[in-house]
């Protein structure tokens, strides 16, 4: 290949090594010069540039790369016609890429110009999605090392293998406290999963977390024409001979693998179990984040094969992310203790919109304000230090909590929504303390023995990392937060709290449960206000009354 600065008239031929800009003329890099080119050059007023030419038995870089891409495309790819240099390789079917890695590495060790990249191998892909791209570095090669990467590439090296797999069964084990709204959403998160591949959940089962009860669930599964049996345990799998692998080889089945190099996802089982896989899937499967379950879960979808050594070959790039219910070394936090620290921050900053006026905080119930009868509970409780967040006549709401040995902070921007005051109390949370309990201050049925039932709740160490109280299924407030949370409650936006936030940390919730109506009446109209006043006048002690049955909550 010849390469350097030449006269516009000796450019013929020649393609332009750089982008070049005179006066109104702007030629790009890659250019044939022809013989208009060289005359535009001229009359710009250009004498030298730097051109490339190929020599006999060299091939044109669009060409090379174009005849290697085609070599390597396999089943299930297309390739985009080459230019300047690159060709790009597509998905023409939603699928799981198949790649073979010797092959990769044959054709990138032909010469330094030429590069072969691709995803992640089995990454699940999409129709039209760009799976693998081949540069070429200069502007030509020899033609003989476009043939050595031609013959490198050998047979399928890059391939979408179809998603195979449609009709999947699914078992749910129970045991008490294992609330059936978890496996609802265990139900919802997997039909999301399998709906890229075209797959549906079309049987499932809850049974007892008992050998004999899972063992008929599976083979009643088993059955109904499934091509896929997976098993959602309320406990984890912990040998293999526990509930799940024993259900299974109750079944005629075999336990093929236990254990994987994936975190999370290690506790996965992979059986067989009438002909057909069976997955015991580990605990973050119940997750929609990305686990080891997916890696699993994608490849068998397509009918490609995940023996033991697929399994073990997952542990480097393994480590997937920071598991929420475990300590995080990249965040500074107490170390768990039994005595560790729970702030409570009683968010009284708003304006009361709905109330028609007053402001509901400084609404009194049995001759006290409603946002001192919150205080006084939560400074009763083992919360401490005690923050109140004002903002809303603040100076009003202060004054009304005069003598109590409470923090202030306000919030400027109290507004904009309950965001904001959250972010304002949170962010006043003093270092040692491993959470905080968001209060309202329009709560006033709530006492300080709900709120240590939460604080001896929250434990970190064993994962128990947001404390909710709960009755008949229902979701109350405060909800204690730790600290591995703040980040995400600073994020906050708008009218919102960190109800959302429950929901998505699913696995790192524990829900207490309480009687009566404290955890669940706000005060937000004139009307309640009224019943629970109308309540106080009649109840012992007279500072917490009971919700008469039908008081709307």
């Amino acid at each position: 290949m010849k390469f350097g600065p030449v006269s516009p008239d000796e450019a013929i031929g020649g393609v332009t090594v750089h982008t070049l800009r005179q006066g109104g003329l702007v030629m790009k890099k890659g250019t044939a010069v022809g013989r208009a080119e060289a005359d535009a050059l001229k009359a710009a007023g250009v004498e030298r540039i730097v051109v490339v030419r190929l020599e006999a038995g060299e091939v044109s870089e669009d060409a090379a790369a174009g005849d290697i891409a085609r070599a390597i495309a396999g089943d299930g790819v297309m390739v985009e016609r080459a230019f300047t240099g690159r060709a790009n390789l597509f998905a023409t079917r939603p699928g799981v890429l198949a790649v073979d890695r010797d092959a990769v590495d044959r054709i990138n060790n032909v010469d330094e110009a030429i590069t072969f990249a691709t995803l992640a191998a089995y990454k699940p892909v999409v129709e039209g999605e760009m799976v693998a791209t081949v540069k070429l570095i200069p502007f030509g090669v020899e033609g003989r090392l476009r043939d050595a990467a031609v013959a490198a590439a050998g047979r399928d090296a890059l391939r979408v293998a179809p998603y195979v797999v449609k009709r999947v069964g699914v078992v749910s084990t129970m045991l008490p406290g294992l609330a059936p709204k978890v496996i609802d959403k265990t139900l919802r998160v997997t039909a999301e999963r399998l709906a890229p591949a075209g797959a549906k959940i079309v049987v499932e089962k809850r049974v007892p977390h008992d050998q004999a009860a899972l063992a008929a669930a599976i083979a009643e599964v088993l059955k109904r024409d499934v091509e896929m049996v997976i098993v959602f345990g309320a406990s984890a799998i912990a040998d293999r001979r526990d509930v799940i692998p024993a259900a299974i080889t109750d079944n005629g089945g075999t336990v093929d693998h236990f254990g994987m190099p994936v975190d999370p996802g290690n506790l996965l089982l992979l059986g067989t179990a009438g002909g057909r896989p069976v997955i015991g899937a580990p605990g973050c499967a119940r997750s929609p984040v990305e686990n080891g379950f997916d890696w699993v879960l994608m490849r068998m979808l397509a009918g490609l094969p995940v023996g033991r050594a697929d399994i073990t070959g997952f542990g480097v790039g393994g480590l997937l992310m920071e598991i929420v219910t475990r300590p995080q070394p990249r965040v500074a936090e107490p170390a768990p203790a039994d005595d560790a620290k729970v702030a409570a921050v009683v968010l009284a900053a708003g304006r009361s919109t709905r109330m028609g006026g007053p402001n509901k905080m400084l609404a009194e119930l049995d001759g006290k304000p409603l946002v001192r009868l919150v205080v006084e509970q939560a400074l009763a409780s083992k919360a401490q230090p005690v923050i109140v967040v004002t903002g809303h006549q603040a100076e009003q709401v202060e004054d009304a909590l005069k003598g109590l040995d409470v923090a202030f902070v306000r919030n400027p921007d109290f507004a904009s929504g309950l965001a904001s005051s959250v972010k304002t109390g949170i962010g006043a949370v003093p270092a040692q303390a491993a959470g905080a309990m968001i209060c309202l201050g329009d709560m006033p049925l709530i006492d300080a023995r709900l709120l240590d039932k939460l604080i001896g709740a929250f434990a970190p160490e064993r994962g128990s990392l947001i404390v909710v109280p709960t009755c008949d299924g229902r979701r109350g407030n405060p909800v204690l937060w730790s600290r591995r949370f703040f980040g995400e409650l600073m994020n906050l936006s708008g009218d919102i709290g960190g109800r959302h936030l429950v929901d998505h940390h699913s696995e790192a919730v524990t829900e207490v449960p309480v009687d009566g109506d404290g955890a669940f009446l706000d005060i937000d109209t004139p009307q309640v206000l009224d019943v629970v006043q109308r309540a106080a006048r009649t109840a012992a002690p007279p500072t917490q009354p009971r919700l008469p049955s039908g008081a709307p909550n």
